[in-house]
């Protein structure tokens, strides 16, 4: 009842943001990446799908312990005309199977744990459509980023085209200076076009993620904020192993395959069958006496495992080997998430340093060089070549701080992914 009611509030929050964005119109209303996220997870038809799966799976858990239906037959027997005429014998027979008590319990437990694998399956899907939204969301904000670098630096190209026009005309260059600044602008304005094109291939997929039209304009918040992850790695492990939807979906099915173990033992108990026949003697000297033309007959049935070297003890070696291919899954998906959150770890904080030194050192130095590389320029104390070199170092430094900010957020992603939470829980 309480997942129902937490799925009906975020639904309604995600319809009360996207009627705030139509409302407001999209260059007024900048959504955020968590109103991306709840929109994608309300409306991504793969977040549906999920959802029914998990709806059809817990409406199998009844099925297990329903009893079979009983079985009716009607005997017109000894007739002399033909099949439907008149009868020496009536016979009206119900029979109701039943399985050893105890299998319908077990049969439970698994559909049970099957409902169970599936509401860790819609969890999954979430979790990566949440990856998915927030790697396209990064992505358009790098790009967005990027642009905006590239546009700085079309200033500071076009200030240097001029520069060394006017140097150009005072005769202190040569006219090479001024065909590599118009060459170094008109490459720089193409760049700048192909910014533009991937931000609109960003927007296109976090559309797409959204349910929505791939060309519909989508008004988010674009700032880069990067904040530093200060959670020890052991307890980032640890939290994986509680809660990786993978790691769950697997230890469910080791229990599952446990009962299975326990039910083709259970083969070699007996499943019954108990029936009840009324006969109905039309000619009384066929029947027992005759005056008794009626009579009851009680029947019970149950087989017998006369081939259980062929059938049940090959289930039950089967069962024992999947048993243990169970475990050894999951063993692998501990294994395999502990290394791979440890090299994400890592490399999230290689990026984060990286990205600080860009920042704080790097790019302010850079561009400080170029000030100081265009004033020497205009005194004729450095050549162009080395101007120019100054002006990409500037813009490298600026976009290889926006890479490293990428990766950091892109590795933070990931890590979510593979922990199967969000850091911040």
């Amino acid at each position: 009842m309480r997942r129902s009611l937490t799925s009906i509030a975020a639904a309604l929050a995600a319809l009360v943001m996207i009627a705030m964005h139509l409302a407001n119109g999209h260059a007024e209303t900048l959504l955020t990446i968590d109103q991306l996220v709840a929109m994608a997870i309300q409306a991504n038809p793969q977040v549906k799908s999920a959802r029914y799966r998990l709806q059809s799976a817990e409406h199998s858990i009844k099925q297990t312990v329903a009893p079979n239906d009983p079985i009716f037959n009607y005997t017109n027997s000894d007739s002399v005309k033909n099949p439907v005429g008149r009868a020496a014998l009536r016979q009206f027979n119900v029979t109701e199977a039943f399985q050893f008590p105890g299998k319908a319990f077990l049969q439970r437990d698994q559909a049970v744990r099957n409902a169970d694998i599936a509401r860790l399956t819609l969890d999954a899907t979430i979790r990566d459509i949440r990856a998915a939204v927030l790697t396209g969301y990064y992505q358009l904000v790098l790009d967005s980023s990027a642009a905006t670098v590239n546009a700085d630096n079309l200033r500071s190209l076009d200030q240097v085209l001029k520069v060394t026009q006017i140097a150009y005309s005072a005769s202190q260059v040569s006219q090479t200076d001024v065909i590599s600044a118009e060459f170094d602008l008109a490459a720089a304005r193409q760049q700048q076009r192909q910014y533009e094109v991937a931000i609109e291939n960003d927007t296109t997929t976090l559309n797409q993620l959204l349910y929505r039209r791939p060309a519909e304009p989508l008004a988010v918040d674009r700032t880069l904020k990067l904040e530093v992850m200060n959670l020890p790695l052991d307890s980032l492990i640890d939290r994986a192993y509680a809660a990786r939807q993978e790691i769950l979906e697997a230890a469910l099915t080791e229990l599952n395959s446990n009962t299975a173990l326990s039910l083709a033992k259970m083969e070699y108990l007996p499943d019954f069958t108990v029936g009840v026949t009324y006969d109905q003697y039309l000619i009384p000297n066929f029947a027992p006496t005759p005056t008794q033309t009626n009579d009851w007959v009680g029947i019970i049935g149950f087989n017998v495992p006369i081939f259980f070297w062929l059938h049940q003890r090959e289930d039950v070696t089967r069962a024992r080997m999947d048993l243990a291919a169970a475990r050894s899954d999951l063993e692998s998906i501990r294994n395999q998430t502990a290394a791979s959150i440890t090299t994400l770890y890592r490399n999230m904080q290689l990026a984060y340093e990286t990205a600080l030194l860009y920042r704080d050192s790097l790019t302010p130095l850079a561009h400080q060089n170029f000030l100081v590389a265009l004033v020497a320029y205009q005194s004729g104390k450095i050549d162009f070549v080395t101007l120019s070199g100054t002006l990409q170092r500037s813009y490298a430094a600026r976009i290889n701080y926006l890479q490293a900010a990428n990766q950091f957020l892109a590795g933070e992603v990931a890590l979510e992914q593979a922990i199967g939470t969000p850091l911040t829980q």
